[in-house]
């Protein structure tokens, strides 16, 4: 369908008043034909095709970014699972494949690079265990690798054991990077139902039912979606319903719009775009304030899941009209440092961890971007990422747990990690124990949902 002009000026409006950009371009490369006889001969192989393949991404996205005057935020890479590349790795070997994937990013000058990942949903491979050992290292090592693992399904169910193993991951990621307030798990991602095209990190990587190589697109605009509710006060939901969707329509024809152009500039395929609203640290550009907008005193009060939800299904329903390509995750991000709105919710006691767990029901992903206290036992962490990965399972969506134990903080603390990562808040964690319940070990069985064949 053919852009019209008028929808180009009214994007522009878009981007200067109401905080609108693209948040991401992030092109998916293959590494599955880059495995070589030796580790040295695998890295050479994996930095090659790397820079053969987006060498170009970066000034192809700035001068369409000036040829459109569209805000690009973002220019990543995610590449294929690195636990399934062939050959048997140790935990220092796949370090050493971390260190070369940094290094050809700053080559290449993009923001991140994503998929230092596995996926075990329904148990480990030989390498699985040696990438997931070795990732708090990996991390601390470098500082555009991102790393997630999946390790929950639907169709699988939750291995437990991978549950245990994330909880101690990520306080050794925590602890490696402790002088900078435990930042390295800002680049770390546990999910349920992870999906295989999503453009946005720490969770992204390139699937293996991908084509060799892909542009997708992660679009944001909460402040585009706010000054729209804020025009209707008094709207009725049917309404409001209305402008959500209209709101979503015409930022998703935005995003596909810039990710077509880069794709044909670059000579590469064109995935998908992902329809979330990625908030930011500005005021307005927040995803809390939209549900104030809706109806709530303060983001966190009752009513607020249900809030949660009107927008998240509007926004998808106006993408979906907007575009025949939507994937990635695809609704509303409530990280809390990275929303000022959720931020000040935080601070005033109106969201607590259990309020945002119950959020994360209803929206496109999970907990993200909670600091808690850095003595919170590994034990604890994985209890969180149980949690979240039954809420997944069970309602066949994808969830995630992106939780920082920051290092000598306690709760009221903040930690400040700046740009796009904001200013967290240390929450505070259930006193109880879940020990017991993390040591019994072994996969919970797939629900009945997934057995819908």
């Amino acid at each position: 369908m053919p852009f019209e002009f008028e929808e180009i000026l009214e994007t522009l409006h878009m981007t200067e008043v109401e905080c609108l950009d693209v948040r991401t371009v992030t092109i998916g490369i293959s590494l599955r034909n880059c495995t070589r006889g030796s580790l040295d001969e695998t890295c050479e192989a994996i930095r090659s095709k790397i820079i053969e393949r987006s060498e170009k991404l970066v000034e192809t996205v700035d001068r369409i970014k000036v040829e459109f005057g569209i805000p690009i935020a973002n220019k990543r890479i995610s590449i294929t699972p690195v636990s399934l590349l062939g050959g048997i790795y140790s935990t220092d070997d796949f370090v050493k494949i971390a260190l070369t994937l940094d290094r050809v990013a700053a080559d290449v000058g993009v923001d991140y690079l994503a998929g230092y990942s596995a996926l075990v949903q329904k148990g480990y491979a030989d390498n699985d265990h040696s990438l997931i050992s070795s990732i708090p290292d990996a991390i601390g090592a470098t500082k555009r690798v991102c790393s997630s693992v999946n390790v929950a399904s639907t169709k699988a169910g939750i291995n437990m054991d991978a549950v245990r193993e994330m909880g101690e991951v990520v306080c050794r990621t925590a602890q490696n990077t402790a002088d900078e307030g435990g930042i390295g798990c800002a680049k770390l991602v546990t999910f349920a139902n992870v999906p295989e095209d999503n453009p946005f990190v720490a969770g992204a990587f390139h699937g293996v039912s991908e084509p060799e190589c892909v542009i997708n697109v992660g679009i944001s605009g909460p402040g585009v979606v706010l000054h729209a509710i804020e025009r209707f006060p008094d709207a009725d939901f049917g309404t409001l319903a209305e402008v959500i969707k209209r709101t979503a329509f015409k930022v998703t024809r935005m995003g596909e719009m810039v990710g077509r152009k880069v794709s044909h500039e670059l000579g590469v395929e064109f995935g998908i775009v992902d329809l979330s609203l990625a908030p930011t640290p500005q005021a307005r550009d927040s995803v809390a304030r939209i549900l104030e907008a809706i109806g709530v005193e303060r983001c966190g009060a009752h009513g607020t899941t249900a809030a949660l939800a009107i927008l998240n299904d509007n926004v998808k329903k106006g993408g979906m009209m907007a575009s025949s390509f939507v994937g990635g995750m695809s609704g509303a991000f409530i990280p809390v440092s990275e929303d000022a709105g959720m931020i000040e919710a935080v601070r005033t006691g109106s969201i607590t961890l259990d309020k945002l767990e119950a959020m994360t029901s209803v929206c496109s992903v999970g907990l993200d971007m909670v600091a808690v206290p850095g003595d919170t036992p590994p034990e604890t962490i994985s209890g969180i990422i149980a949690d979240e990965a039954a809420i997944g399972v069970i309602n066949n969506k994808t969830t995630a747990v992106r939780i920082i134990p920051v290092p000598g903080k306690k709760v009221g603390e903040s930690v400040v990690y700046g740009g796009l990562l904001g200013e967290a808040p240390v929450m505070d964690v259930s006193r109880f124990s879940c020990d017991r319940l993390i040591r019994r070990g072994g996969r919970v069985p797939a629900p009945t949902q997934g057995l819908n064949n």
